[in-house]
């Protein structure tokens, strides 16, 4: 086979080229900010962002120096969308994604979809079902693996906001991949919380109350066309539960609406409510406070990450270079004096790599 036919696309009439990888982090950062190819500089970037290698890695931290250093100078909103599996958070963000962008907005959607624990592949099948919003000019939507990172998102979510932002999108969207205890990790990410609640939920509404129901900024019950009383009193019992949650420093109150995302009832009503809020909430300086407490967080789990990164490459050498982590175990009577052993390994090693 010459070197051209090894060259060769698989399919010669595929008209797409995959764009080369970006020179610098300037040269991306200069795509995101301006011109018409902002979009693929978007893609670029996040891809990026997501990757694992050693190289991108050092490229994507050059990248998030920029973002961080060139804020956008018009304000822009982020808010974090979850709830129960089969509560229709695609149409929902279809039926309000048209809705934002229709006021005037930059929308750009994350959608997260969970990684597979064996192969770590992801399935990425949000933007088929949103297809009419993925036809808007205005409109930028990116599905990305959790990559087995816990909290609902992906590990590389706040990164990816900034993109979205340095591209010019003033309306961002973060679907976690559904609801439960570890959720709470995209209220630490965003500047409103929307939970999504379906009528009649039954044990799935007290896990809600349960795990994130004091974390939401916004309540909506959907399906309220095809179950409407049932809608009415879902809400009312999550009313209910919000008086147990505890008192809320920015004194905001929550509140709790029914929609249908499919006919498009009370969605208009619910973006109000958030621009109310995000008004509210800017003007009294929460939503600035609220950033630089999510700006702490964000550099508390790169070092935990960094941290576990390294112990796992340790662990993988012990493993290659002994009889494993079996022989350790058959050494000392407890999982504890085991973990012990290993762990002042793991230290010494990198106090030893400093000096």
């Amino acid at each position: 086979m010459s070197k051209k036919e090894k060259g060769a696309p698989l399919n010669p009439h595929l008209r797409f080229r995959a764009a080369a990888r970006p020179a610098s982090a300037g040269d991306l950062f200069a795509a995101l900010r301006g011109g018409e190819r902002h979009r693929r500089a978007l893609g670029q970037a996040i891809t990026l962002l997501e990757s694992t290698q050693a190289d991108d890695r050092q490229l994507a931290d050059e990248l998030i120096d920029l973002l961080e250093a060139s804020p956008p100078a018009k304000p822009t909103f982020r808010l974090g969308i979850s709830g129960t599996p089969g509560v229709g958070k695609s149409t929902f963000i279809e039926c309000f994604g048209l809705a934002v962008a229709e006021a005037g907005h930059r929308l750009a959607v994350l959608a997260i979809d969970p990684s597979s624990s064996l192969s770590g592949g992801s399935i990425l099948g949000d933007k088929t079902r949103m297809e009419e919003l993925t036809r808007h000019p205005n409109v930028f939507i990116r599905p990305s693996p959790t990559g087995g990172h816990l909290g609902g998102v992906g590990a590389n979510s706040r990164a990816a906001i900034l993109c979205c932002e340095a591209a010019g999108y003033d309306y961002i969207i973060v679907e976690t991949v559904g609801v439960g205890q570890a959720e709470w990790q995209v209220h630490g990410m965003t500047d409103a919380f929307l939970l999504l609640a379906q009528p009649a939920a039954g044990d799935e509404l007290q896990s809600i109350k349960r795990g994130i129901l004091e974390l939401a900024d916004h309540i909506a019950v959907n399906k309220a066309d095809a179950l409407p009383e049932a809608a009415k009193q879902t809400a009312l019992e999550l009313r209910r539960g919000l008086h147990l949650a505890p008192a809320r420093v920015d004194e905001w109150t929550v509140r709790v609406t029914t929609i249908s995302a499919l006919t498009g009832e009370g969605v208009t009503e619910l973006l109000e409510q958030l621009s109310n809020y995000a008004d509210k909430m800017r003007q009294a300086g929460w939503l600035r406070q609220r950033r630089a407490n999510q700006r702490i967080t964000w550099l508390r789990e790169r070092c935990e990450r960094e941290l576990l990164a390294d112990l796992d490459a340790f662990l993988r050498e012990r493993e290659r270079t002994t009889d494993g982590l079996q022989r350790i175990l058959d050494e000392h009577i407890s999982l504890s004096a085991a973990t012990n052993v290993i762990l002042a390994e793991f230290k010494q090693r990198n106090k030893t790599t400093l000096l």
